[in-house]
């Protein structure tokens, strides 16, 4: 027994009576269309302008000789700063109440030192670079794993001094 409302081959299907199209729907299917076109012709631009940008000598060689000049002077000051504070920190008095904080305070020049220089590739081939890196590594070293108030070994010492010296040395001759 079949039910009314279900299809069956039997039953005879009914056309479904044409939508007639409203003066709105038209206007919002020219709208519609105008608009498509408008972002297209928008992204057209939009695309030109990015590849001619893209494509300008300006992005192959971004950095210019006065940022270069800049950066390096920038970097003679902030190692020969680091420097002086290793020096300092270095050569102070085990017996000395401000070990702590001098201590503290070149950890924190340091890293920053570090974290700002290590990413420069143009930095990387210098000799002072190597050098003092190599010596910030020792001392932070050492204060990590004996604590900031132990004294820093004599042979350390003298190998950390000697770092600095030569990194202090190449960085006045421009290396």
């Amino acid at each position: 027994m079949a039910s009314p409302t279900l299809v069956t081959p039997t039953s005879k299907l009914k056309s479904l009576v044409p939508i007639k199209a409203t003066k709105t729907t038209t206007s919002t299917v020219s709208a519609a269309a105008s608009t498509t076109s408008v972002s297209q012709a928008r992204r057209r631009e939009f695309l030109s302008i990015a590849a001619a940008t893209l494509s300008s000598p300006a992005w192959l060689f971004p950095l210019t000789p006065a940022a270069l000049a800049a950066s390096d002077e920038e970097y003679v000051k902030e190692t020969e700063e680091v420097i002086q504070k290793v020096k300092s920190t270095i050569n102070m008095d085990k017996n000395d109440p401000n070990v702590a904080n001098a201590v503290a305070e070149l950890r924190e020049t340091s890293n920053s030192w570090v974290a700002k220089y290590r990413r420069e590739k143009n930095l990387l081939a210098r000799v002072s670079f190597r050098d003092i890196y190599s010596a910030i590594n020792a001392v932070s070293g050492h204060y990590v794993s004996f604590g900031p108030t132990a004294p820093i070994p004599a042979k350390r010492k003298a190998r950390i001094l000697e770092e600095v010296e030569t990194a202090e040395k190449n960085l006045l001759r421009g290396r």
